[in-house]
């Protein structure tokens, strides 16, 4: 029995210094105790790369601002997939590669510019980051899921 569940990245996004807005890629390479290569907030930590699921960005729409994919300051824009409920430890693969669940959600710090205009924002509470366990290339039309 195939108990694959497969979910889909609609956009793959970086920003190469902290504090800047994260623009979509093409393609993206994952490096094991790293991250991705070239977005800043690369590292050999837990929270190497951040997801956030279409569905969530969408219910923030129509709250009086246009948002785009990065625009939470995530690394992945996914469909098909509730990232908040996953548990710590969920193994996800990516294409070639493999990522591990690692937190959900994050302290929001009311800073940022969702919040400012909106007055609230989904990131802390749908929001998920990952470690990379298996590293390689990822693009949009990689074959993504987990069990």
């Amino acid at each position: 029995m195939n108990t694959e569940k497969h979910f889909k990245i609609l956009s793959l996004n970086i920003s190469e210094k902290k504090g800047e807005q994260k623009h979509p890629v093409e393609s993206m390479e994952l490096k094991v105790d790293h991250g991705i290569v070239g977005d800043a907030h690369a590292g050999n930590w837990h929270r190497q790369i951040s997801m956030l699921a279409n569905e969530d960005v969408q219910t923030m729409q129509g709250k009086g601002i246009e948002l785009g994919f990065g625009d939470f300051a995530e690394n992945l824009t996914t469909e098909g997939i509730d990232l908040s409920l996953l548990p710590i430890g969920t193994r996800l693969q990516l294409g070639e590669c493999e990522v591990e669940v690692t937190q959900i959600g994050k302290e929001c710090h009311h800073g940022c510019a969702v919040f400012q205009i909106v007055g609230d924002c989904v990131m802390p509470r749908k929001g998920i980051f990952v470690k990379v366990l298996k590293g390689g290339m990822i693009n949009r039309d990689s074959d993504c899921y987990y069990r």
